[in-house]
């Protein structure tokens, strides 16, 4: 492999390289010489307290965004380090020292504090060198030793297919209690995947997948887009040589045109801009490869404008807006393609507008709108918010830790609890890459005014537990913009939800809640609750949605006493040793008059004689057997109630149950149906005699107009 295929990101002239704001804009550099830094460090002298030669581009990319840093650190490790692995040499020929050396300078580049900028340049020295964490610490602080030390923990780690699973187990724990550990190693990984020409190429293609399963989520996630692009372009060139020599050949193509209509959409906006008297600096930013490769697919043939977009960078919020308000007015916009991450920013930290204009000749612009701090944020990501410990500027803190916090970045947390719940290594593994595919969160609001957030398309399952862990096993159903709604609904953006808990502390989740579960929190932790209690006949367990669909045709049992609780109601049969199960689709309870039939296993079900299913089951040729109520206490029923819907009505039904000291087992709140909702509750009641004052006391509640014993369909219905 050459070195151009080894650099992919570089084509030589053709890429013009990011776009950046003025006050974030660093001077141009060409790539470095590895070699003559390696001649800098080894042969070049340096005083006592004089910066080394070999460190100056390092230093010159922190200055601009860290103009006041205290220099002294950075210099004394790059003295360690550079002693420390003098006479060592990398595959390519290079001294080791210009590996830490390149290392520092993309994280210098990208904004990074001087304790990360510290801690990279000695990230290797305790792995490869007689250099030892305590030395670390003694010589530069707890701060750096810890994050050298997660940095080597990570070094450790088996990159193996098969290690998969434990693999991210690790990364996660080391990256969870300090971001900037996984900071250092993107850096690190983009480095060697630079220099990977040097590779066979079986350990080339093996690195590369590894970097595109791992690595790249993770640098998605941390929001890290300049590392996350060049290292797709980087593996793009590995995997898909043949691809990408074409893709390669477009953007040459492209550049080598007279004309450019980004350039005329350019000086259009900027025309339009002037006029509406709206600071604003408008540049071209060119498409990465595998951007130009995904669009040429979605697409066909590609167009100038196609090759890239317009970044519209401005001081404020508020004039990204007003950009957007005067490109919407003077120019043609492509409704379809507005997006606004200002309001609803990513999970990881990313904020802009996007939209497209449509030109004269029917070309379609693409446009990013965004302030000079969200460009760099979008950059950089966690890097750009500089020591994650300070505390943040009272005017940068929004109110939602969940977002910016760069420390522990909310979906971080949830991973870290998540990975330690996971029952097993592949259960973890296949719900993270669920979860890392996900690309974009939302945020609803609790009754308390605080916020979950959710990946796209979640339901009320998962907000469940998200807010509750596994006590959301006695969710009974959710209120979502004031309106009663089951546990599978989808929620959007912006919603408010209401979950509403049983009071049994023994609920049960339904195993068809995992078809609605879509964050690994709730389906690991549904999982983990099957697999501890396994059905006893090989059938699903039942949840408080499974419940609410009996089968006349498949009684459910009575179920069995709980340990210090008081036993069920007896009901007697005319058949010696005969198990007698209370039928699901009646749910009988004394004084009713019952009658039972004998089913599979020698058992007899007990129906209310009024059942629909008593008729089915005489047609069907079931025998008939007495059966009569015993002594007992508990008793447990299915009551449906009838209601218009209104603010709080569920709250207040609930309430009024648990008054009449009904426990309820499980419950369904169907959709709204013209204004009018239907809830089906199965209640575990102290004595059957409560059964009239609990149909009473829930018919007083306000909206409620109906309330009965739930009956099965008759045939035919």
């Amino acid at each position: 492999m050459n070195a151009e295929a080894a650099n992919p990101a570089t084509p030589g002239p053709v890429t013009s390289g990011h776009a950046t704001p003025t006050g974030f804009r660093r001077k141009a550099r060409p790539r470095l010489d590895l070699r003559r830094l390696g001649r800098a460090a080894l042969l070049g002298t340096t005083a006592r307290d004089r910066l080394p030669d070999a460190i100056g581009h390092v230093v010159d990319a922190h200055r601009a965004h860290h103009p006041d840093a205290d220099l002294e650190p950075l210099r004394r490790a790059y003295l360690l380090a550079e002693s420390s692995h003098r006479g060592q040499m990398r595959k390519s020929g290079e001294p080791y020292i210009t590996h830490p050396l390149a290392v520092t300078l993309i994280l210098a580049e990208l904004g990074a504090e001087t304790t990360t900028l510290t801690a990279s340049l000695l990230h290797d020295t305790v792995e490869d060198t007689e250099v030892t964490l305590d030395q670390v610490g003694e010589q530069f602080g707890e701060e750096v030793r810890y994050l050298v030390d997660g940095v080597t923990k990570l070094e450790k780690v088996d990159y193996g297919a098969a290690a998969e699973p434990e693999t991210f187990r690790k990364m996660l724990v080391a990256t969870g209690n300090d971001v900037r550990v996984m900071s250092i190693k993107l850096a690190d990984r983009l480095h060697n995947m630079r220099t990977l020409g040097v590779m066979r190429p079986e350990k080339q293609e093996r690195i590369a997948k590894v970097t595109r399963d791992v690595l790249i989520p993770l640098a998605e996630r941390l929001g890290v887009q300049a590392l996350k692009t060049e290292l797709e372009d980087l593996v793009f060139a590995i995997l898909h040589p043949e691809e990408y020599a074409r893709t390669r050949e477009l953007v040459v193509r492209n550049a080598a045109r007279r004309d450019d209509p980004l350039a005329e959409t350019a000086d259009e906006v900027r025309r339009v801009l002037r006029e509406a008297d709206i600071t604003a600096e408008v540049l071209i930013r060119p498409r990465h490869f595998v951007s130009v490769h995904r669009v040429s697919r979605k697409r066909g043939t590609l167009r100038g404008a196609d090759f890239g977009r317009l970044l519209v960078l401005v001081n404020e919020d508020a004039d990204c807006y007003g950009v957007l308000g005067e490109l919407h007015t003077c120019m043609t916009p492509v409704v379809s393609e507005f997006k606004d991450f200002i309001a609803v920013p990513k999970f990881n930290l990313y904020q802009s507008l996007h939209t497209a204009v449509a030109g004269e000749d029917g070309r379609l612009v693409e446009v990013l709108i965004r302030t000079h701090r969200m460009h760099k944020v979008a950059e950089a990501g966690v890097v750009a918010l500089g020591n994650p410990y300070a505390t943040p500027p009272e005017e940068q803190s929004t109110g939602d830790g969940e977002r910016v916090d760069p420390t522990r970045p909310g979906w971080l947390s949830r991973l870290l609890e998540w990975q330690r719940a996971a029952p097993d290594p592949d259960t973890f593994w296949s719900t993270l890459r669920e979860d890392l595919a996900q690309d974009r969160e939302i945020t609803v609001f609790r009754p308390d005014g605080g916020t979950l957030g959710l990946p796209e398309g979640a339901t009320c399952v998962d907000a469940a537990y998200a807010q509750y862990g596994e006590d959301a096993h006695a969710c009974i159903g959710a209120r979502v913009n004031g309106r009663l709604a089951t546990l599978s609904t989808v929620l959007k953006d912006g919603d408010a939800v209401q979950l509403l808990m049983g009071q049994d502390t023994a609920s049960e989740p339904s195993r068809e809640w995992l078809e609605h579960a879509h964050t690994p929190a709730a389906r690991i932790a549904i999982q983990r609750w099957l697999a501890a209690h396994p059905a006893q006949d090989g059938t699903p367990g039942t949840g408080p949605e499974e419940a609410a669909r009996p089968r006349p045709e498949d009684p459910a049992p009575s179920p069995e006493p709980v340990p210090g609780r008081p036993t069920a109601a007896r009901v007697l049969a005319d058949r010696a040793g005969a198990t007698v199960r209370l039928a699901g689709c009646c749910t009988p309870v004394p004084p009713d008059e019952v009658t039972g039939f004998a089913v599979r296993g020698g058992a007899v079900t007990v129906h209310r004689t009024e059942c629909a299913a008593v008729e089915r089951m005489k047609s069907a040729g079931r025998a008939e057997v007495g059966v009569r109520w015993g002594e007992g206490a508990e008793c447990r029923v299915t009551l449906v109630a009838e209601s218009f819907v209104r603010p709080h009505l569920l709250a207040d039904l609930t309430e009024a149950m648990a008054a009449e000291g009904a426990e309820i087992v499980s419950a369904t709140v169907e959709p709204p149906d013209r204004q009018q909702v239907r809830h089906t509750y199965t209640v575990q009641l102290p004595d059957a005699a409560h059964l009239p004052a609990l149909m009473r006391a829930m018919r007083k509640v306000a909206g409620v107009y109906d309330v009965s014993r739930a009956r099965a369909q008759a045939p035919g219905i």
